[in-house]
């Protein structure tokens, strides 16, 4: 029987905010960092990048157990960069998922230093994850180096921070937004799928997939900063504008940026389609970030 996406992300959303807490329990740690690490890992949100681990371990029928401590570790690294990208020196937010952001709560010290835990242990959940073999735990920390690191996420929060107040190409927004957003999101179908042992020619595939899901996913992004719901979305709309940073709906008009994000989610379909396996739960997938209100 084909599992329904929606049915799918209830389900492992519960399993991967079980097993979060525990990894943080667990620390050998003063109770106020646990605390706001803990704070903004519960704070909610979709908790796509994990999910897209265990549905590629899903898709290739192997048990999710190969991925429960990848997907954690990259919700963590997720929600380390919204922790230091929320603070005052970044872009300066209130509100994170409808909760006071962590630097309001906890202080800026503490918050950079719960962002810090957070990347930190991520690496140790891959490491010490008793279930891959240690060839492909070495190959997912090295994708998570490149996703997540200066070549990836960090290297594109940079060139958004010098991009603010300044006309950029199109080429130029890409290039941000591949980084910073796409790769993150990339690096879990990767991984999920490394661990699911796919074939190699599917891996290269899930590559190509991945970059046009997460050009989408920022897509719907920038839409979502002007026509969305602030109580939807659990933050003030709106933000890039007062940034002052440049967004595809800034450079194509609202029209073009539906007609790119349509675009890109027409090539992550055509790439799945010849995939070696069948791939419902991706294809769903991707009408879920075409179509999402938050």
């Amino acid at each position: 029987m084909t599992i329904q996406l929606n049915d799918f992300l209830v389900s492992r959303k519960q399993i991967i905010e079980k097993a979060m807490p525990e990894y943080i329990e667990k620390l050998q740690a003063p109770k106020t960092l646990k605390d706001a690490m803990q704070y903004s890992l519960e704070a909610g949100g979709k908790r796509l990048r994990p999910i897209l681990v265990l549905a590629l371990l899903h898709t290739y029928k192997q048990t999710e157990k190969l991925g429960i401590a990848t997907a954690c570790a990259v919700e963590m690294i997720h929600t380390y960069s919204l922790i230091h990208d929320d603070l005052p020196c970044m872009d300066d937010d209130d509100l994170r998922r409808g909760k006071p952001t962590n630097h309001k709560v906890f202080g800026e010290a503490m918050a950079v230093l719960a962002g810090d835990g957070l990347l930190t242990q991520s690496f140790s959940l891959i490491v010490n994850d008793p279930y891959p073999s240690s060839e492909n735990k070495l190959r997912v920390v090295s994708e998570l180096v490149k996703a997540a690191g200066a070549e990836g996420m960090v290297g594109g929060q940079v060139a958004d921070m010098e991009g603010e107040a300044k006309n950029l190409t199109l080429e130029e927004l890409q290039y941000i937004h591949e980084n910073k957003t796409a790769k993150l999101l990339g690096f879990s179908i990767i991984s999920g799928a490394i661990l699911a042992r796919a074939p190699e020619e599917d891996i290269e595939k899930l590559r190509k997939y991945a970059y046009h899901l997460g050009i989408a996913f920022q897509i719907r992004d920038d839409i979502l900063d002007i026509e969305g719901n602030e109580d939807v979305i659990g933050k003030p709309v709106g933000s890039d504008t007062t940034n002052e940073k440049t967004t595809y709906p800034s450079i194509l008009t609202m029209q073009g940026a539906k007609e790119k994000l349509n675009d890109h989610i027409d090539h992550a379909k055509t790439i799945l389609n010849s995939l070696s396996v069948h791939s419902n739960l991706l294809v769903q997938m991707c009408d879920l970030i075409a179509n999402r209100d938050h």
